[in-house]
């Protein structure tokens, strides 16, 4: 399990900027009976963790001689920079199954991209359930046993890891291989395409006729 160390920390609100110039994180625990555990870590130490643990895996919390066992439930990032600002850790109970969005992974190659076909990856993740030491960094779509065009790959298809369960429907798609277009279709995609574009126009004009009518009628009232 991936761990990282915190301190409690006192600086709250504005003073937190303090920290961050320091190269730490300000960052909460909360969950399994704690109400709310203000802390600091550095902010090395984190993006190593959250390359290692995602959202999904565990992560042991070091916090002086304590040690919770957590996932990283959120974070906030600065819009300009794109850094990490704040962290929240949702402590869990090892004996009580949750729910978590776990990322796919997609790997292998698909031996109908060969005959022309056109890969769609239809999710990105994946909700499942399982206790908290099971649950998975990532799940695998192997992608190679889409051989055909217009072959679909399922949750059906999965190989979950063990004590992992997803409620999606069986014959949710995950990706598929689309043939590939005609001339005469893609033609048919820029004609409807235009067509909209005309219509938008069309409709644009309109809008702005309308209003100049109703301007006008207006400043006829005024002068009556």
């Amino acid at each position: 399990m991936t761990s990282i160390k915190a301190e409690k920390r006192d600086l709250v609100g504005k003073k937190v900027k303090n920290l961050r110039k320091a190269g730490k994180i300000p960052a909460i625990v909360y969950g399994a009976g704690e109400s709310g555990l203000l802390l600091e870590i550095s902010w090395h130490d984190f993006q190593k963790v959250f390359r290692q643990a995602g959202e999904s895996s565990l992560v042991e919390l070091e916090i002086g001689p304590e040690r919770k066992n957590v996932l990283i439930h959120d974070i906030a990032f600065d819009p300009i920079k794109d850094v990490p600002v704040h962290v929240d850790f949702l402590q869990v109970r090892m004996d009580k199954p949750i729910k978590a969005k776990v990322e796919l992974l997609f790997e292998g190659d698909s031996p109908a991209l060969k005959l022309g076909g056109i890969l769609v990856k239809v999710h990105h993740e994946l909700e499942i359930e399982a206790l908290p030491a099971y649950l998975p960094h990532q799940i695998k779509v192997d992608l190679s046993k889409l051989k055909n065009l217009e072959d679909k790959f399922t949750v059906a298809d999965l190989s979950l890891p063990k004590g992992v369960k997803t409620h999606a429907a069986l014959e949710e798609v995950l990706a598929l291989v689309e043939s590939p277009r005609s001339e005469e279709e893609l033609k048919a995609e820029e004609t409807v395409s235009a067509a909209g574009i005309e219509s938008i126009e069309v409709l644009t004009k309109k809008e702005k006729l309308i209003e100049e009518g109703e301007a006008k009628e207006g400043s006829g009232k005024e002068k009556e």
